[in-house]
C-alpha cells in the first residue's frame, strides 16, 4: 500500500510531495532568501532547513528569513509537528531530524563532516520518513556535507535538486552532491523556487 499523499484541507488539493529539505552553508542566507522568498503563502508542504551556523552565538536566521518570505519561519524545537507552509530552521549546534510521525527531533550527537547541524543526518531522516515523497535541495556551501544524504533520498525514490555551481556563491556542496550521481535537477538559484512549486503541486518539473 502506498504512503498517504498529503492533502491541504484549505485547498482540497493533493500535494505530489510531503516535505522539502534544504541544506546550505557559506552564502546560505542570500540563497535561502531567494528560494524561500519565491514561494507563495499557500505552499502546501513544510520545509526543513539546515544552515551551518556558528555554534557560539544565537541564530537570527529565522528572524531574518521571516521578513523575506510570506511563509511562517521558526527555529526548530524538539517535538515540533510539521505544518504545511511553515519553515523550520535547525538551531546552532544541534542536528535536526524528521520523524515518521511528522515531528522533529534535535540531537547533539557527534559532528558529521565536522559540522552540527548536518545535512546528511537531516536528509537521511527525511528519506527514511518520507521516502518517494521527499525533495532535497542543496544550495551554496563549502565542504561535502549532504553527499551521503542526497544518495539516501534518491535511494528511497525521492527527488534531489542542486544549485548550479555557476550561480552558487560557494560551489563545494552542490558540486559534491552532483558528483554522487543522485541529483535529478541542476538549476540556477533563480529557478529553484519555481521548480519546487511545480514539483509539489504537479509532481512534474516541466
Amino acid at each position: 500500500m502506498d504512503d498517504p499523499v498529503f492533502i491541504d484541507p484549505a485547498e482540497g488539493k493533493q500535494a505530489a510531495f510531503e516535505i522539502v529539505a534544504i541544506a546550505t552553508s557559506a552564502g546560505g542566507l542570500n540563497a535561502l532568501s531567494i528560494v524561500l522568498g519565491g514561494l507563495p503563502i499557500d505552499f502546501p508542504v513544510p520545509i526543513v532547513v539546515v544552515q551551518h551556523l556558528d555554534p557560539r552565538h544565537r541564530s537570527l536566521m529565522a528572524d531574518i528569513l521571516s521578513r523575506r518570505t510570506p511563509l511562517t519561519v521558526k527555529q526548530a524545537e524538539a517535538n515540533d509537528r510539521l505544518q504545511p507552509g511553515s519553515i523550520y530552521i535547525a538551531p546552532p549546534n544541534r542536528h535536526l531530524l524528521v520523524n515518521a510521525d511528522g515531528t522533529l527531533s534535535l540531537t547533539q550527537t557527534e559532528l558529521v563532516h565536522f559540522v552540527r547541524p548536518s545535512a546528511d543526518l537531516l536528509f537521511d531522516s527525511v528519506a527514511a520518513s518520507y521516502k518517494h515523497q521527499a525533495i532535497a535541495v542543496v544550495l551554496t556551501g563549502t565542504g561535502t556535507d549532504g553527499d551521503m544524504g542526497v544518495t539516501a533520498i534518491k535511494a528511497m525514490g525521492g527527488t534531489v535538486i542542486a544549485e548550479d555551481p555557476n550561480t552558487a556563491a560557494f560551489s563545494g556542496m552542490p558540486q559534491t552532491a552532483i558528483r554522487t550521481g543522485s541529483v535529478d535537477f541542476v538549476l540556477p538559484l533563480s529557478e529553484i523556487a519555481l521548480a519546487l512549486i511545480t514539483l509539489v503541486t504537479t509532481g512534474d518539473p516541466a
